[in-house]
């Protein structure tokens, strides 16, 4: 017997001109406290993940390559942030801003990554895992490779 799949959620920008339905592949948030992230959000960035198939977006939307080998999407026009997502193969995610979603869908923050980035001027309540900037990449580091990071 395989678990239920938690119902679609209905979010937009800003404005209204993207609108998107998502099925989170997991009822959680994630947080990156990353200086991209902060920059590009004027905070963390907070989210949940949504596989390739389960993410229906439509609207004026602009991709920003930040690296190369991850892009950024926001609204053409009210510049309200999309996602992140990874563009090298294998990776078929969206990193999907839970504040386009009333409540952020319910989720509640489970992870925080780049901690060590974080401005001292604020700070998530609550006990789940938070990994610096150096732990993070070494558990991504292991994760391509193979290894149960």
């Amino acid at each position: 017997m395989t678990a239920a799949q938690p119902a679609p959620l209905s979010g937009a920008c800003l404005c209204g001109a993207v609108t998107l339905s998502a099925r989170a592949g997991a009822s959680e948030l994630h947080a990156c406290h990353c200086s991209m992230c902060r920059k590009w959000t004027g905070s963390a960035f907070v989210e949940f993940d949504v596989h390739a198939e389960d993410l229906v977006v439509a609207g004026p939307v602009r991709r920003f390559a930040s690296s190369n080998w991850a892009e950024r999407a926001f609204c053409d026009r009210c510049g309200s942030t999309l996602w992140y997502r990874l563009t090298t193969s294998g990776h078929e995610s969206y990193a999907v801003a839970a504040g386009l979603f009333d409540n952020a869908g319910g989720f509640p923050l489970t992870r925080e990554i780049f901690i060590d980035r974080k401005p001292e001027g604020y700070a998530f309540a609550g006990d789940h895992p938070r990994q610096t900037e150096q732990e993070f990449l070494a558990a991504i580091a292991a994760a391509n490779q193979g290894e149960t990071p």
